[in-house]
């Protein structure tokens, strides 16, 4: 028995020993790299876990704010799988997607990568990617918008909220609007039976992203890959009908579907499939949960849902109460960044709820200031990830070929040097001179670079609409005791609920 316990522990302490120098190694040679400072934490797993241990809390901003504090805002660490480096910096940021195709290509975890599938938009490189890109715009562009985008996305919100009653889970909700506009603009499908079994098996997709890529280490990841075949299943039934009728001489649609078909390319099933894979994300987690964040914020600060209720209550006087919003209602929401001002020295008071009096000065939309903030205080896109092609060079700091970069936003939107008072929710600051450097250089919500989210304006669009019906059709009260937290997780799924009082004259159940 003491012979069997004198080996474990010797074997412990040699264990640990081995750990140990391992480290020092790694550390040593990565200096004398010229890398930037940090910490590669455990070995093979990194410091994967604490970053996604912090992302599924209220308050994800310590594992960033941390080693920001300590190495500065490029720092070293090990996230994946894969040493990577860190930025939190907006001119690397800037540098890096600029050089997108020349220095730097995409490049993410195997469990995301895998589950897109090897003919998404984010697995695309060179002329492939820049053609099927614009492809993607040109389905959510203002020609797209006016002819019949607008007017799908405002039906549809309508459909949605003209079933609530009293309480309302809000995420779940959300998702429900999102993903029905992009079934639609994706196949024409109408809500129903089959877009909802499709949105349950995509949420599993969703759930093995930031799981350990390896179907005997992760149930999740199991899980995600049952799903994904399904998913694949479900559109692909769907495209070898549609391609039957095409074939019998049917009227062609006018989706997404229907132009990929008839492409002089010819794609694939599994091509399609992979592709709408990629876009469905949007749909069914970043611009939900935006929608979700905007209301938790808006609830939070009374004076913005007091302006926000009083520019769309305009809007609703001047049409009837099945009238739909317009491109050009849309459009007057917008405005130009930088050139709005408000009355006076200080900052309203966001706890008032009395509308303050405003200068003569360009006042931008309400709704835009509020989507703006809501987009960088919530970066739902916290950031991408990059692979540099060759050994590259960055203020001083050397990033070997090979090595994975993550360009955080989150870490650039919420540095007090690059927005005042940079946590807190303050729609004021796009019409004041709250933003310390010009918003192109350190507001990238939607990314940048060739890789920009190809449907960013179809998001602030739905964001928008949603908005519109919502304050103009109910009051609400959230439920206190339940969170939100910022990383995608089955627990997200039926946060932030809230209880709905219908207004008179809002929406109805028809």
């Amino acid at each position: 028995m003491a012979f069997s316990f004198s080996f474990t522990a010797l074997a412990l302490l040699i264990s640990s020993l081995a750990a140990a120098f391992l480290l020092l190694f790694r550390r040593t040679r990565y200096r004398r790299m010229g890398l930037p400072p940090g910490s590669l934490g455990f070995p093979l797993i990194g410091e994967t876990l604490q970053l996604i241990k912090a992302y599924k809390t209220e308050d994800p901003e310590p594992f960033i704010d941390e080693r920001v504090a300590r190495y500065g805002s490029v720092f070293t660490t090990h996230l994946f799988g894969e040493p990577t480096v860190f930025s939190a910096d907006a001119e690397t940021n800037r540098f890096v997607l600029q050089n997108e195709g020349k220095l730097f290509e995409c490049s993410y975890p195997d469990s995301i990568s895998n589950l897109m599938g090897k003919h998404s938009l984010i697995r695309m490189e060179g002329s492939l990617h820049k053609r099927m890109h614009s492809f993607t715009m040109s389905f959510a562009n203002a020609s797209a918008m006016k002819d019949h985008l607008m007017v799908d996305i405002d039906r549809l919100v309508r459909f949605n909220l003209g079933s609530w009653s009293s309480r309302v889970l809000l995420m779940e909700e959300s998702k429900k609007m999102t993903f029905d506009v992009a079934v639609k603009q994706l196949t024409s499908f109408d809500p129903g039976e089959w877009s909802e079994n499709l949105r349950k098996e995509y949420h599993l997709v969703i759930e093995g992203f930031f799981s350990l890529s390896h179907p005997l280490l992760s149930t999740t990841y199991r899980k995600a890959i049952k799903a994904r075949r399904k998913v694949a299943e479900a559109l692909t039934a769907v495209i070898m009908e549609r391609r039957e009728e095409r074939e019998e001489g049917a009227e062609r649609k006018t989706d997404m579907l229907a132009a990929l078909i008839a492409a002089d390319d010819g794609f694939s099933n599994e091509e399609i499939v992979d592709f709408f894979v990629a876009i469905l994300v949007d749909a069914y987690e970043t611009t939900p949960t935006i929608m979700c964040l905007a209301v938790k914020f808006l609830t939070e600060t009374p004076l913005a849902l007091a302006q926000l209720k009083e520019e769309h209550e305009k809007f609703r006087a001047m049409k009837s109460d099945s009238e739909s919003l317009e491109w050009s209602d849309y459009k007057s929401m917008t405005f130009t960044l930088g050139l709005g001002k408000i009355t006076g020295t200080e900052e309203p008071n966001r706890n008032r709820t009395e509308i303050p009096e405003t200068g003569t000065g360009l006042i931008p939309s309400n709704t835009q200031t509020v989507v703006n903030e809501t987009l960088r205080v919530a970066n739902v896109i916290g950031g991408v990830f990059r692979r540099a092609m060759t050994d590259v060079e960055i203020n001083g700091y050397k990033i070997p070929k090979g090595w994975k970069v993550f360009l955080s936003f989150r870490g650039v939107h919420l540095d007090p040097n690059n927005f005042n008072d940079a946590r807190t929710f303050n729609p004021w600051r796009w019409q004041s001179n709250s933003i310390t450097t010009s918003p192109s250089k350190v507001f990238t919500p939607f990314g940048g670079g060739p890789r920009i989210c190809p449907g960013y304006e179809l998001a602030r669009v739905a964001i928008s609409v949603f908005l519109h019906h919502l304050v103009t059709s109910f009051s609400w009260v959230h439920e206190e005791q339940d969170k939100m937290v910022f990383f995608p997780t089955t627990r997200t799924q039926k946060r932030y609920p809230i209880i709905v009082k219908r207004r008179d004259g809002g929406l109805s159940a028809n």
